[in-house]
């Protein structure tokens, strides 16, 4: 077996790709701009080193990478597409462990060089909204700083890890006004307590389909994708999408046995686009800035609340405050807003969780009869 090894480096800014290496940076490169040249321009580089590195790894590698023909854009190889592609797929399912190593840093960092930092420990369903607030958060200037340190999980797990005290704030994902008898009502509602949680305004965010450009399998909506010869990919059980998937499914009348790929799991939205970006999925259910980010089309299916959740005594602490200050201010509005399928929803405010989830109905106490007073 011809063995490799490729070095990447990890940078603590959330705001770039979560980690990185040159050769697979210069066959994006190549791909995209279908030239040497163009790569070069993009990366920054001059022509010389980009032909000399390609040239270098195609003797290491024993493999070409490029179709070098006269005339003709430059473009990748059978192999140096499949490589380009498995890589990029890996990276998308190693997202949230990538993510959490990166945050970790971030934390220890912020502890480092900012002892007076609001440090924020967040479990959450993955949410590209959530990493652009990070982002944001610790970019804005004044004393003290906040710090979100967020660990990206399923929307079950992410609330019963509040629950557990492994967290200060927990995030998750529900249709709005969720009928008491849905699946989201009957996931969600024992774990959530009226009184003891309190609910905090963040987004709402479309989630749909996400097919390949041009929709060339003419997928319209969840009961084709159960068609023969089509092939779904899922996200795991936990996930607040996967609760999502069972409702549609449901009320389409389609027994999860019927979903061709339905056991077939990516453990986030970008490793489902991805998936479908290389070919290996027709479909999956996803939020749209995902599938925008990878040149993939959207078929919007229902908008749903992406909401904050935190124990009541946590509500005036002083990370949480300032979280609420941020959520609520001009500058993450519009970088909310410019997010594909994204727009506000109460942003910092506490909301009342019995009338945002109306799962719990309260028997109202009947009046007492009017007493008869006795003749006498």
């Amino acid at each position: 077996m011809h063995q490799i090894g490729l070095s990447y480096s990890l940078d603590t800014d959330a705001s770039g790709p979560l980690i990185h290496n040159p050769l697979i940076e210069l066959l994006q490169a190549v791909r995209a701009s279908g030239s040497i040249s163009g790569a070069a321009g993009t990366l920054g580089l001059s022509y010389r080193h980009v032909w000399g590195e390609l040239k270098r790894w195609e003797q290491r590698l024993g493999q070409p990478l490029l179709l070098w023909e006269k005339g003709r854009a430059a473009r990748l190889s059978v192999f140096g597409d499949k490589l380009l592609w498995s890589e990029r797929q890996a990276q998308a399912r190693l997202a949230p462990q990538i993510e959490a190593l990166r945050a970790e840093l971030a934390r220890s960092f912020a502890i480092a060089f900012d002892g007076d930092a609001h440090v924020l420990s967040f479990h959450a369903s993955h949410d590209d909204a959530l990493t652009a607030l990070r982002t944001h958060a610790a970019s804005l200037a004044g004393q003290p700083r906040l710090h979100l340190d967020i660990r990206f999980v399923g929307s079950v797990d992410a609330i019963q890890a509040l629950n557990e005290g492994r967290c200060i704030m927990a995030g998750f994902h529900a249709p709005r006004a969720a009928p008491p008898d849905s699946l989201a009502a009957r996931t969600y509602q024992p774990l959530l307590r009226p009184g003891l949680h309190k609910l905090i305004g963040f987004a709402s965010r479309m989630q749909g389909l996400m097919v390949r450009r041009g929709n060339p399998r003419g997928i319209a909506g969840v009961s084709d994708v159960a068609r023969p010869g089509l092939r779904f990919v899922n996200r795991p059980r936990g996930s607040g999408t996967r609760v999502l998937l069972d409702e549609l499914l449901a009320q389409a009348g389609i027994a999860p046995a019927e979903l061709p790929g339905y056991d077939d799991t990516e453990p986030s939205h970008a490793a489902v686009a991805q998936a479908v970006a290389a070919g290996q999925a027709d479909a999956g259910l996803g939020i749209e800035a995902a599938a925008r980010a990878r040149g993939l089309d959207f078929v919007p299916l229902m908008e749903e609340d992406y909401h904050l959740v935190c124990l009541k005594a946590a509500l005036d602490t002083p990370p949480v405050v300032a979280l609420r200050q941020v959520l609520a201010g001009a500058d993450w509005q519009r970088l909310l807003h410019a997010l594909p399928g994204y727009r506000s929803a109460y942003a910092g405010d506490v909301r009342s969780m019995a009338r945002v989830l109306p799962w719990w109905q309260y028997a109202r106490a009947k009046p007492a009869p009017p007493r008869r007073r006795s003749a006498g």
